[in-house]
Parts: structure tokens; sequence; C-alpha cells
């Protein structure tokens, strides 16, 4: 059971489902009176929809594990699963099991808020990991954006769902005003998983030269990469510094949150990541990226008293 756990990456989904349900209970649910703001789905249904989430993203890293089974045993042999602890075929089987529950409840529950082309959402998002996994990943810079993108959608649901079937005339401001805030974040998530995206490929550099892929460390070479990733970190902490200056300037205990929890660390990261060499400083420097997101995400329990005051 444990490799299962393993398998599907139980703490990243353990992320995803946080993200949503900070969403929801942190940034949505407590301005229902104060700004109006109307959401769709009962608990019952918004516990579906991560169902749904976490369900075609388990399966993603099933598939992706199932196709990288001589790489891993290059890039991460003690880490190794699928046909380690558990067989291709029973990876598959899980891997088609995990789909259909996680679209079969998209399904239901588009169905269920009168809006079934939401549909295809899930089908989307479950085609484009197989399709990642089994060619997009073997392609220059393109693999590494459609993860971040996915990783993106995961947000952007909550709001999609949670927001747009409620529109009226007259709350149309205030739904958009709020379904661009899960926008920021969406967009910040799309730049940190970017990064960590880039970081993973130089990190994985080995396996995956021998494994025929076509990444960034391997095209350009380690040492241009790591410029390139540089530079690309350097996106998310103006990115987050512009909004702090722009909307949260006056509300000084969250200017600090911002400022010691989110901004400092990817300055270290961004530093570390100018000097990393050894496989070990990569490594670190993507669990710091997670770390990031998670500090980053957890901010929205702070629009209680940005957005109450």
């Amino acid at each position: 059971m444990i490799y299962f756990f393993k398998l599907i990456r139980w703490k990243n989904l353990i992320m995803i489902a946080l993200m949503q349900y900070l969403i929801k209970y942190a940034l949505l649910l407590p301005f229902f009176e104060s700004h109006g703001v109307v959401t769709t789905l009962s608990h019952l249904g918004f516990a579906l929809l991560v169902l749904a989430t976490i369900c075609i993203a388990a399966g993603g890293y099933v598939i992706n594990d199932i196709y990288d089974i001589e790489i891993d045993k290059i890039n991460k042999p003690k880490q190794l699963i699928i046909s380690k602890y558990i067989s291709e075929k029973n990876a598959l089987t899980l891997f088609i099991i995990l789909n259909v529950i996680g679209v079969g409840s998209g399904y239901y529950l588009s169905n269920g808020i009168g809006k079934p082309g939401f549909f295809v959402i899930f089908i989307i998002a479950s085609a484009l990991l197989y399709i990642y996994s089994s060619y997009l990943k073997q392609l220059l810079l393109i693999g590494n954006i459609v993860v971040s993108l996915i990783v993106m959608l995961s947000i952007l649901l909550v709001g999609v769902f949670e927001l747009l079937p409620a529109i009226t005339p007259n709350n149309l401001i205030i739904q958009n005003t709020f379904f661009k805030i899960i926008l920021d974040y969406a967009i910040f998530a799309f730049l940190i998983n970017l990064v960590r995206e880039l970081v993973k490929d130089i990190e994985d550099i080995d396996g995956d030269y021998k494994g025929g892929l076509q990444t960034l460390p391997i095209i350009v070479g380690r040492e241009r990469t790591n410029k390139i990733v540089f530079g690309l970190s350097l996106l998310p902490i103006f990115a987050v510094v512009y909004y702090v200056i722009t909307y949260l300037f006056k509300q000084i205990e969250v200017v600090s949150y911002f400022l010691i929890l989110v901004v400092a660390p990817l300055i270290y990261i961004s530093i570390k990541l100018f000097s990393a060499e050894q496989k070990s400083d990569y490594k670190h420097i993507s669990l710091m990226l997670k770390l990031v997101m998670l500090t980053g995400m957890l901010s929205m329990l702070l629009y209680k008293f940005i957005l109450l005051k």
C-alpha cells in the first residue's frame, strides 16, 4: 500500500486539494455576506470537484512513471516503483481506474450544475497528461509548459465551477473581481511550476539524455539552462512585488507575510540557481520551490483581513 501512495505522489495530491479548498473556504465563502460573492457548489459538490482533480492528477503521475521506467532507473533508482514493487500491467490498470473516476466525477458534476460543456475540461486534462507522458515531454519546453498549464488549470477550475455559473447582471463585477484574484494565483502557480520543471530537467539530465528526450539542458547545456532558469526565477519575484505594491501596500501584516514567506525564499532560490552545480543543489531548489508554492497559496488565509477591513 505504501508504494501505491508513493506512485500517485500523495503529497502533491494533498497540495492540489489544499489549494482548491483554500480558494473556496478562505477566499470565496468568507465574502458571501460582506461582498456578495455567490458560489455554485455545495460542500459535497466541491468535494467531488476535488476528487475529480486529484484522480486525474494521480493518473498522470502513474502514466508518466510507466513511460519513464528506463529513465528512472538512471535518474532515481532508489525511488523506482513500477516493475520493482508494482507491475506495469497493474500500474496501467490503476491509471485507467483513476481516469474513469476523475472524468466520470467531472461529467456528473458538470451536468449537476447545468453546465455539461464544462465536462470537456476534464477530458482535455486527462488527455494532455497522457500525451505529455507519451510524446510531449520529449519536445523542447513543450512538456514543461503543458504540465505547468495543467497545474494552473487545477486552480482555475475552482473559479470556473464556483463563480462562472452563478454570474448574474447584478453580481458580475464582484464575481469577476474574485475570478481575477484566482487567476493571479493560477499565474503564480504556473510560473513557480515552470521554473521547477526546468530545475528537475537539469537534475535529471543524465537519464533524460539516455532516454532520448530533448529537454532544454540537453539541447543548450547545463550552464546555459542555469542562466535561463535563473532569469525565469526572477519573474515570480517581480510579479509578487508588483502585486503587493499595487494592491496590498497599506496592509503591513500582509506585506510582511509576502516579503518574508514568499519573496525572500524566491530570492534565495534565484541565488542558489545562479551557483548550483551538483544534483543535490537542484533537488534542494526543487523542494524550496514547492514550499514557496505552499506559502504562496496559504496567503489566501489573509484575504479576510485584507477585504473585510
